[in-house]
């Protein structure tokens, strides 16, 4: 915190006095004076009185707080706090000067950081067959295609598509739960065993009732604590079906590729980078933590509280997408969160000073032609056009934030060539808990021709049931666990 003390000189005020004073004659509205023509300067003053009194605090004040800043080169990072000495008796009429002292927080000395302590170890977990094995039923999942089965009843495994009528059996008028062209995968985990107890065995065209009590924490918020009963109208029953991983589906995932051994190498290639970069994250995120940790010195409350802001919105923000009642926010609970994502805060705000003191020191800068490149990363990975980029940037702060953002990423990278790294045995107990760092680059992502949301070839259309999708209504999640 910084208070810096200085006076006003009685000449400053006499002159903002007779500004303030001429500004209400011009306008004066006096009883007993015609409009227009101002009244006496005294009759003036003493008709508005406390309001002269308080522009004319205002205009010098400001003006003359401005100038002790600017004259001892200190620029504040939160709103200045004014105290003007003998407030209740000033006088600002020019015949004595006016006393004040203003506080306020401002940029403090950043240390510059210690490295010789910091060292962190990097290790890369290695790929196994299991791993690529386990790749391959993803993709050969996401190429997979429901058909329906006709010669025997729904079986555990089989996904049923039903249109679903609920009835809530508490004894009050609501409106029943309806579901039309429900998937609900039976035996899954996320499904309600309910449902597959009472489906299994069906086929196309049949009706089954049944009743499900729902639990007081169900998700559902609407079904909490509710006793249902549905009545469910078989519409398909299908199975999932999985396509051949021989060499002519390999070619076909166009990742240039011609066999299934080829694929094989492709996978275990883009794993063991992406292995390597998720070490690498953690080296930076580890490296981050202890150069905070080992470096104290005190943060301006001013950020912190901004910063503390800024993460409570981000909370709230991702509560509404939820679908949470934010008006059932317990106050205890909100108190909690506000200390928790101040201590969280607080060591962002530090570990920004630091990586700015990097910056500093290592005199790092960021060419117009790095925020260009990056644009164009970014436009490749979001498979847009750079121009598409620029216009979600907005205006000239878009371009300074991926500006700062190069800034400190070479920051990060400078602190890690500092410390001590070593290479280290990957151990299953210390699984990296570290996703890349989002560069906007393809090569951060293990591979794959298409995005993993790529939609099921199917021979009927129909919503899924799975716990945590998005709901056209929440009725449609009737039959989720």
């Amino acid at each position: 915190m910084r208070e810096i003390h200085f006076e006003i000189e009685p000449a400053a005020i006499k002159a903002a006095y007779d500004t303030v004073t001429r500004r209400y004659a011009t306008r004066a509205n006096i009883p007993g004076f015609r409009k227009g023509v101002p009244p006496p300067t005294d009759i003036v003053r003493l008709r508005y009185k406390d309001e002269i009194r308080n522009d004319v605090l205002q205009m010098v004040v400001a003006d003359a707080a401005a100038k002790a800043m600017e004259d001892l080169s200190v620029k504040p990072i939160s709103e200045p706090q004014v105290h003007i000495e003998n407030f209740d008796t000033v006088k600002v009429d020019g015949s004595e000067p006016i006393n004040v002292h203003i506080h306020f927080e401002v940029m403090p000395d950043i240390p510059t950081p210690d490295f010789s302590t910091i060292e962190v170890e990097r290790r890369v977990r290695p790929v196994s067959e299991s791993d690529i094995d386990d790749y391959i039923a993803h993709l050969l999942q996401r190429e997979s295609s429901l058909v329906p089965v006709e010669d025997r009843v729904a079986e555990d495994g089989d996904t049923v598509i039903v249109d679903l009528e609920g009835t809530i059996k508490d004894g009050e008028s609501q409106e029943p739960v309806v579901a039309k062209d429900l998937e609900i995968k039976l035996g899954d985990a996320n499904i309600d065993p309910t449902f597959t107890d009472n489906l299994l065995g069906v086929r196309a065209e049949d009706v089954r009732e049944f009743t499900v009590s729902y639990p007081e924490d169900y998700s559902a918020e609407q079904l909490r604590g509710k006793t249902v009963h549905y009545k469910a109208s078989v519409r398909y029953v299908g199975r999932t079906e999985l396509p051949k991983a021989d060499d002519e589906w390999a070619k076909s995932l166009d990742v240039g590729v011609d066999t299934i051994a080829d694929l094989r190498n492709k996978l275990r290639a883009d794993l063991e980078a992406y292995a390597k970069s998720s070490a690498d994250a953690k080296v930076r995120n580890d490296a981050m933590a202890k150069m905070i940790e080992s470096n104290s010195f005190e943060v301006p409350r001013a950020l912190v509280e901004n910063q503390t802001q800024v993460l409570l919105n981000e909370f709230v923000q991702d509560l509404r997408q939820k679908g949470a009642d934010l008006s059932n926010l317990d106050e205890n609970f909100l108190g909690s969160l506000y200390g928790q994502l101040m201590q969280r805060a607080e060591r962002e705000v530090r570990g920004a000073l630091l990586l700015g003191k990097i910056a500093e020191l290592e005199k790092i800068s960021v060419g117009p032609e790095e925020v260009e490149a990056e644009i164009a990363d970014i436009a490749a990975y979001h498979r847009v056009t750079p121009e598409d980029v620029r216009k979600s940037l907005g205006n000239e702060e878009g371009l300074r934030q991926i500006e700062h953002n190069l800034k400190t990423r070479k920051a990060i990278e400078a602190l890690v060539g500092k410390i001590k790294v070593s290479e280290g045995e990957w151990r299953e107990e210390s699984e990296l808990q570290a996703e890349p760092e989002e560069t906007g680059k393809p090569e951060d992502r293990p591979v794959s021709s298409e995005d993993d949301a790529a939609s099921k070839k199917t021979t009927k259309p129909k919503r899924t049931a799975k716990k945590g999708s998005s709901k056209a209504s929440a009725k449609a999640k009737s039959a989720d666990e």
